[in-house]
């Protein structure tokens, strides 16, 4: 018997109506753990009926509907919530998190019917911008133009995302932040939020070498590789919050919708806090939520609805990717290496913190995405050769990956 059935046998259900939830409408105190296609009230812990849900989301200005980006699982209830929307609200103009504003036009043709899906792809430049497995989007995609709904763009390039939070916002002129406006300060349960997550990553080596030291959250709110990180989350926030206001603006009687990852929009941080300070104070948000075989708490007033999903199966993960071993930054005449991690193929070819890349496999490197472009698409056991200045001298040095990703690389 699971964890779950043995609480359902000691539990009494206790069905008390008329308890309010987060849309007005009676939510049901639970008892057992909350099953697979029902909806919870983060503020109550209790089922909410999903008709009443539905209806009332379609009467607000803008809903946004949460995602990890490479769960499928989430992105067929994105689908199912865009799917139902319409049906109460058909007048819907779709945002998403992955396209830079500079692909606005490729996502109009596409809508309108225009583009295959290869030229969706290629012209949107889905594998510099975001490189998850388009399969997991394109049933979004496809929705959207079936029914002819617009879709907008809601972010900007992750270079000018970076070099707003690497150089500070008052150095930079308002053409080269994008034209978005200043965001609004970040709560303090959200720095601390931000700060959880940075601590980790640094803790775990993500992105360089596993540092010596564990900081304190006291440390963490005075570190500057934190203020940075937290400058440019915000950046990003504040330019999809920026573009959904936008199209409400534009577009007063229909119902704006954005699909975007969850730490983004929950607990009302992020975009939510964003959309508050640009005057919209009623927006919708909706997470879907694993409650799994321990019935795993919903945490209070993480949004203000969670649709339960099947628990996922953390041991299956995600396609293991070819890693350079590198940090990076752009620079005058290529792709400058910042930092070499320890045992990589980096390392184990010779390059250098200073060596400034300029070109891979034969192609001219001359943006940080066009080395990534180049790395992600190595297969298991191949040779990268790399043409980078060092000091006053150009050299060769040939990258070898090895024949299984995740091996030292």
């Amino acid at each position: 018997m699971t964890r779950c059935a043995q609480i359902l046998s000691l539990c009494v259900l206790l069905t008390l109506f008329g308890m309010s939830g987060a849309f007005g409408q009676a939510v049901v105190e639970r008892g057992s753990c909350p099953e697979i296609g029902e909806w919870l009230d983060p503020a109550t812990g209790g089922e909410i009926e999903p008709e009443q849900l539905k209806a009332s989301l379609a009467r607000r200005p803008v809903v946004l509907l949460g995602e990890e980006h490479d769960n499928a699982d989430h992105h067929r209830w994105q689908l199912q919530m865009l799917a139902a929307l319409h049906a109460y609200r058909s007048d819907m103009i779709i945002g998403f998190e992955m396209f830079p504003r500079r692909v606005q036009n490729v996502l109009d043709q596409w809508s309108a019917g225009k583009l295959s899906v290869a030229e969706f792809l290629k012209q949107s430049d889905w594998e510099r911008v975001w490189g998850f497995d388009p399969e997991l989007y394109l049933p979004l995609f496809h929705f959207a133009r079936q029914n002819r709904i617009p879709m907008i763009a809601l972010n900007l390039d992750r270079s000018v995302v970076r070099r707003i939070g690497h150089e500070g916002w008052d150095k930079l002129s308002p053409d080269e932040r994008g034209g978005i406006s200043r965001p609004a300060d970040a709560s303090g349960a959200y720095l601390k939020s931000l700060a959880d997550v940075w601590r980790q990553h640094r803790e775990r080596g993500i992105g360089g070498e596993k540092p010596e030291k564990t900081l304190s959250m006291e440390e963490v709110l005075k570190d500057e590789a934190f203020k940075r990180f937290v400058a440019t989350q915000q950046v990003w926030d504040r330019a999809m919050a920026e573009s959904l206001a936008a199209a409400r603006k534009k577009n007063p009687d229909a119902l704006i919708v954005g699909v975007m990852g969850q730490g983004h929009i929950e607990y009302g941080h992020g975009v939510p806090h964003q959309l508050r300070d640009l005057g919209i104070g009623d927006a919708a948000s909706l997470i879907p939520f694993e409650a799994g075989p321990d019935c795993a708490e919903l945490p209070k007033g993480i949004a203000d609805a969670a649709f339960i999903v099947a628990p996922r199966d953390r041991r299956k993960s995600a396609p293991a990717r070819p890693r350079l071993g590198v940090l990076i930054e752009n620079a005058d005449k290529g792709v400058k290496i910042t930092r070499v991690v320890a045992g990589s193929v980096a390392e184990a070819s010779t390059l250098e913190a200073g060596d400034v890349v300029v070109s891979a496999a034969g192609r001219k490197v001359e943006k940080i995405s066009d080395l990534i472009e180049i790395v992600l698409r190595q297969a298991p056991g191949t040779w990268l050769p790399l043409r980078i200045l060092r000091g006053d001298s150009e050299l060769e040095v040939v990258a070898r990956f090895p024949v299984k990703f995740g091996e030292s690389n």
